[in-house]
């Protein structure tokens, strides 16, 4: 009987060695995307402390590079969990999720009022996608 690899996706981002997490895991055609923020890795410090919008660009960044460092492309996401922490980021967020991913249409699902570990943080999003 054979076992599917298990890959894992580490960045320099400092609350994966802090908490101990992937940023992202693939185990066979899954992918998984962990909660991503807008953070300078060199510094530590959140980026875009004012800009739901610039936050939501960086954050899809992230997560299109780390699919594609498990071998897929935006293309491959097939749901986004987005966590927002006040209801008036979501036109920021809704307008990067369009330009992003707009072509590629994921099951979506935002939800507000949430308190984050970094107080300038203004969204969280997760990603899973299907690698095949």
């Amino acid at each position: 009987m054979s076992s599917t690899i298990t890959q894992r996706h580490q960045t320099t981002n400092p609350y994966e060695a802090k908490f101990g997490y992937s940023r992202a895991v693939r185990k066979g055609p899954f992918a998984f995307v962990s909660g991503t923020t807008a953070i300078d890795t060199s510094t530590g410090k959140v980026l875009y402390p004012k800009s739901a919008y610039e936050q939501t660009m960086k954050i899809f960044s992230e997560i299109v590079m780390a699919i594609e460092a498990l071998g897929g492309t935006k293309q491959d996401v097939v749901r986004l969990r987005m966590f927002v922490g006040e209801n008036k980021d979501s036109e920021g967020v809704s307008k990067a999720l369009k330009e992003v991913f707009g072509s590629v249409a994921p099951a979506a699902t935002m939800v507000f009022g949430l308190g984050f570990v970094n107080s300038d943080m203004r969204v969280e999003i997760e990603a899973d996608a299907v690698i095949l």
